[in-house]
């Protein structure tokens, strides 16, 4: 288990066992069902028509269709399809495919905002001073107001703002993967454990009384075990704001994962289940899941939950009462949606690497002729 390219004990490697992300290429395989060509879905099997996330449509040139629908249902089109909206810290840093930071993790669209002078130290102290938090409340009205489907946050931290976010909208909030342990906790006997990852074990236990307040289940409940990764070989970049070399990290958090669970196997109360609290450790969920075959919930796994609540099921009943997406993200970066006026609140400015990589995106984009921009088409959004 010691190098990205050992074999699991599914036989599959740990670079066949991720989603493969390889930048700078033309091509990017995910899920072995679809590719993305400089960020847009496109086909990849010899049928016209392809269904990606059950709703958006694309023919063999990668461009969007909408096939009609095939009864009266279509009437019933009035309604967005759900995208997310995400509070982000007042820090940045090169997220991986993944993070809750890294649009591409989702298959709806995502909407960003930041909150200028929530820093990580702010948000993990629980405590937000006055100026602070009306800028939180209305970063959660702009999100609102974008016709976003749920809300969450990209640091698990967001926990401690949990009440604060739901009192200001109707819309489903999550700020945190934590949301999902009433859940997990209902699916397993009281003498089946549950393991808690964190970037840092110390960090959850000042959390304890919001997690109840919130949750409903106790974290120093002896049915959880928690397991911090500040001692995982490479996972300390994450405290450093530097990019997570993914496939270094891969075989120790595996093996991490692997040693917690064999450490109660064959125990009065082994593990059944592994919820990572912390928005920079979904990157592995796949990696855990393939290694020990347990469910892995995560900050991804929170949200496409919560917004599949709110898509279409085409499989069955009503069909086509909401548009469907073409599959490309909102262009965002640092700072953007955030109101000029309070742009120089900002604490932190964008990191050098994500600079690098959106001058990089423009200048590929520039070199598109018009004919490949017409069949790209434009929008978040398309009937």
């Amino acid at each position: 288990m010691g190098c990205a390219g050992s074999t699991l004990r599914s036989g599959a490697s740990f670079e066949d066992s991720r989603l493969a992300a390889i930048e700078d290429s033309r091509f990017h395989e995910v899920g072995h069902h679809a590719q993305f060509e400089d960020s847009r879905l496109a086909a990849i099997e010899d049928s016209r028509f392809h269904e990606v996330g059950h709703h958006a449509q694309f023919d063999e040139g990668g461009r969007f269709k909408q096939l009609p629908p095939a009864n009266d249902d279509a009437k019933l089109l009035v309604a967005d399809h759900p995208s997310l909206g995400v509070i982000r810290l007042d820090y940045d840093y090169p997220p991986a495919l993944g993070d809750v930071d890294h649009p591409g993790s989702f298959y709806y669209d995502v909407f960003y905002r930041v909150v200028p002078g929530l820093t990580f130290e702010l948000c993990q102290s629980g405590e937000l001073p006055d100026d602070v938090k009306q800028r939180f409340i209305d970063a959660i009205t702009w999100l609102d107001e974008q016709g976003v489907a749920g809300i969450t946050g990209d640091c698990g931290f967001f926990m401690y703002f949990q009440a604060l976010a739901r009192s200001v909208t109707s819309k489903p909030v999550f700020m945190s993967s934590l949301c999902q342990l009433p859940a997990v906790v209902c699916a397993y006997a009281a003498d089946e454990q549950i393991a808690l990852f964190t970037a840092n074990g110390e960090s959850l236990k000042p959390m304890r009384e919001i997690i109840k307040k919130e949750c409903g289940v106790d974290p120093d409940d002896t049915r959880f075990v928690i397991v911090g990764c500040e001692d995982v070989p490479g996972f300390e970049a994450v405290a450093n704001g530097d990019r997570v070399d993914v496939d270094s990290v891969v075989p120790h958090l595996v093996r991490l994962a692997e040693d917690t669970v064999a450490k109660h196997a064959g125990t009065a109360k082994p593990i059944r289940a592994i919820l990572f609290e912390c928005t920079e450790l979904p990157p592995y969920s796949d990696a855990v899941r393939a290694a020990t075959r347990l469910p892995v919930f995560d900050s991804i796994t929170c949200c496409n939950s919560m917004l599949a609540s709110l898509m279409d099921n085409p499989r069955f009943g009503v069909n086509n009462w909401h548009l469907s997406w073409d599959g490309a993200h909102t262009a965002h970066r640092f700072g953007d949606n955030v109101p000029p006026h309070l742009k120089g609140k900002l604490v932190n400015r964008e990191h050098p690497e994500n600079i690098a990589r959106w001058n990089a995106s423009l200048a590929e984009r520039s070199s598109f002729s018009s004919a490949q921009q017409e069949s790209i088409g434009r929008g978040s959004r398309k009937l």
